[in-house]
């Protein structure tokens, strides 16, 4: 019989009384993981995507902008789900509205 075998059909009586304290430190250490991952993953996280909601509720005409597959343009008309962006000339897209992901007018250099 191998010693694996002994402790497990004595059922752990042989554990010291300070055992249970140990269990307590484990779920101390799982609880302190949860509340550092919310605090530096989920909580940034969700303060991004109310940004990035403000910004597609606030969406006027003429409101330089860039879609999530990189296409820059300027909005042209809004519409409930969609928005129709010039992109260049009398090209126009009609994009949904979830697919605006930032306002480029900040980045471009004023001369």
């Amino acid at each position: 019989m191998t010693a694996l075998t002994f402790f497990l059909l004595q059922g752990g009586q042989g554990q010291p009384q300070g055992a249970a304290g140990g269990s307590m430190t484990f779920w101390l250490m799982i609880i302190l993981m949860f509340v550092i991952m919310w605090l530096f993953m989920i909580r940034p996280q969700r303060k991004q995507q109310k940004e990035l909601e403000k910004f597609r509720s606030e969406l006027k005409r003429g409101d330089k902008v860039v879609t999530a597959g990189g296409i820059y343009g300027v909005v042209d008309e809004i519409k409930d789900r969609s928005v129709l962006i010039k992109v260049d000339g009398d090209v126009k897209l009609r994009v949904d509205k979830n697919s605006i992901v930032r306002d480029f007018s900040q980045d471009t250099p004023q001369a």
